[in-house]
């Protein structure tokens, strides 16, 4: 008998049996996740087209409904100029945001005024969005920190000014459950499954320093794909998909 290919066929079936055993194991995890989510707050309408339509909510819907207002602020990229880092930084550092803020504060000092989104970045670049009053991200903006070789090179940075005159009068937003009603019984396609529910602000960017966004409910999916939902107006926007 051959005992080293009857070794190597043992060793082959106990990785087999591993990676089964991983897939089942991540099936079990996300559908505790999905069964684990409150869907009371969305209609017997829209519970009934989410399963006719197959729809999956893989996060939590958010319950806040606070008071925001309309921003308007100037901003300009700075001529699309990429800047280089006199020191790279290890790209892993983006894994623990406050320890990246501190290796990069020196070179770009308002860094910590801005928030990671894994969402948005891509091969070569990690995507951040500033944040209003500290704690909404302004999605329509983004710094962008270049990567090559797992080192940060370089960054491209807005200029950005956002003034107390610049804020509007403030409104009690939408309630997500009502967006996402919305998204799922008239956008959404059969098989959609939501990533992530946030809240902040968008606005179309147009070829002036003045700019306006409002308060918007931000609905990823697991695609890739974007729709926004004016958490004033209702209305919706999706600048990633032809609809």
């Amino acid at each position: 008998m051959d005992w080293g290919r009857a070794k190597n066929v043992l060793i082959y079936s106990f990785l087999l049996l591993n990676l089964l055993l991983c897939y089942q194991l991540w099936i079990d995890l996300r559908e505790q996740v999905s069964a684990n989510l409150d869907f009371t707050s969305l209609s017997d309408t829209t519970q009934q087209i989410m399963e006719q339509k197959d729809i999956r909510i893989l996060c939590p819907i958010p319950a806040a409904v606070p008071q925001l207002p309309d921003l308007t602020y100037r901003y300009s990229i700075g001529e699309g100029r990429t800047v280089k880092l006199d020191r790279p930084v290890d790209s892993k550092l983006i894994f623990s945001f406050a320890e990246l803020s501190g290796q990069l504060k020196p070179q770009i000092p308002d860094i910590g005024s801005y928030r990671f989104d894994p969402l948005e970045s891509e091969v070569g670049r990690f995507v951040l969005h500033p944040l209003v009053d500290g704690k909404w991200p302004l999605f329509s903006v983004r710094l962008e920190l270049v990567y090559d070789n797992q080192k940060i090179v370089a960054y491209r940075r807005p200029q950005i000014d956002i003034g107390e005159g610049g804020k509007g009068e403030a409104q009690k937003v939408l309630p997500a459950s009502k967006a996402l009603g919305s998204l799922i019984e008239k956008f959404f396609p059969k098989g959609a499954a939501v990533k992530e529910i946030e809240l902040g602000y968008y606005g179309e960017l147009f070829n002036s320093e003045s700019q306006v966004a409002a308060p918007m409910w931000r609905f990823m999916l697991e695609d890739g794909k974007s729709y926004y939902v004016n958490g004033i107006s209702a209305d919706i926007i999706s600048p990633k998909t032809s609809e």
